[in-house]
């Protein structure tokens, strides 16, 4: 797991890009999906805090569990989600996603789009940016 520390706890800067991805097509083993994504913890402490960058092109959809609550920032093109009622959320650049911990989402096929994301939980090792 990776975590982004601070000699002085001031300010830490990520520049854009400074994380290689990871392929989720290859991490969560569905194939066609075309969705990257990287996260870091930020505290390691009781209320534990990480961020991550999330891509999606066109092409398969795929179903995520949120045992915690995160929040997406898109930053660029459209995210698009439904829930298990099957209604669609369409998310686009400065629009926020708030998913509630113990929900169930569906990232559809049509999303074309970046986001930057924050979890109330420690990053997940499998997420952690390649070397």
């Amino acid at each position: 797991m990776t975590s982004l520390t601070s000699q002085s706890n001031k300010i830490t800067l990520i520049k854009s890009g400074s994380f290689a991805l990871n392929d989720l097509s290859q991490l969560l083993n569905i194939e066609n999906l075309k969705s990257d994504m990287a996260e870091v913890s930020v505290t390691n402490n009781s209320n534990a805090l990480t961020i991550g960058h999330f891509t999606m092109a066109p092409g398969t959809e795929f179903e995520y569990f949120y045992d915690s609550v995160e929040y997406k920032v898109i930053t660029k093109g459209k995210i698009i989600v439904r829930d298990t009622d099957n209604v669609k959320y369409v998310a686009e650049v400065g629009d926020v996603l708030l998913f509630s911990p113990d929900v169930t989402v569906i990232f559809d096929a049509e999303s074309d789009g970046e986001a930057i994301y924050t979890a109330h939980r420690l990053a997940a090792a499998d997420f952690a940016p390649k070397a």
